[in-house]
């Protein structure tokens, strides 16, 4: 049997496992929860009415949170030489090609985004075994693949982040720190789940959002009710 802390114990008897709460109670809640000693993460599982296996129904996209995310993302830009100065006057972590591709391959990926301009993805594309299983690779739905990498490495520090379904059907994505007023957590969680609604194609059938959570890191989650996200 697993063991549970005294902590966990007491955040588990302030939620209440069969309610639903509103997303006004919960990002309140999610803090008064959280026994961590340290900025823990505050993330959003959203279960959705769709089938992932089917090409159309794969969501994924981006979305830039008001508050962002609270953590610095470490990025890496690929280019060629002429688009590195651009990428490094806009804040990249690294910059460069043929270097950072052989790193990669040699199992470096110490990084939390991945730029890459158009010209280079042939050389990009061997990587993908590493990167995909990662969310690493880049992609053009996500804005990661562009020719102004200035502007992605701005978006991606100012609180830019990519949500993708999973096979399972669920949208897991880091939407802040608990450090966060509980107006941010609530305003970062609606961006989010405004951005999937968006992305809802138009062959889903039947109730799309069937169930929203949220949750620290280490903490119980918390349903949220998902009227709190119909306008």
């Amino acid at each position: 049997m697993a063991f549970i802390s005294k902590n966990r114990k007491a955040a588990n008897t302030k939620v209440d496992a069969s309610k639903v709460y509103s997303l006004k109670d919960a990002s309140s809640l999610v803090k008064d929860i959280t026994t961590c000693k340290f900025d823990a993460s505050v993330d959003i599982h959203v279960r959705l009415g769709v089938d992932p296996k089917k090409a159309d129904q794969a969501i994924r996209g981006t979305v830039s949170l008001p508050h962002g995310t609270g953590k610095t993302k470490k990025v890496l830009v690929l280019c060629p030489p002429d688009k590195e100065a651009a990428a490094q006057a806009a804040g990249a972590d690294y910059v460069g090609l043929d270097e950072f591709i052989q790193k990669i391959e040699g199992g470096w990926t110490d990084v939390d985004v991945i730029i890459a301009t158009p010209t280079v993805m042939p050389k990009i594309g061997k990587l993908g075994k590493i990167l995909g299983p990662r969310n690493l690779m880049p992609n053009p739905k996500t804005g990661t693949v562009t020719n102004d990498v200035a502007a992605a490495v701005n978006e991606v520090k100012g609180g830019k982040i990519a949500f993708k379904i999973d096979k399972a059907g669920i949208i897991h994505a880091s939407i802040g720190r608990i450090s966060f007023t509980p107006d941010k957590i609530a305003e970062n969680s609606m961006e989010l789940i405004n951005a999937i609604i968006k992305a809802k194609p138009s062959t889903a059938k039947g109730t799309y959002l069937k169930g929203v959570s949220m949750a620290s890191t280490m903490s119980p989650g918390i349903s949220i009710d998902t009227k709190s996200f119909v306008h």
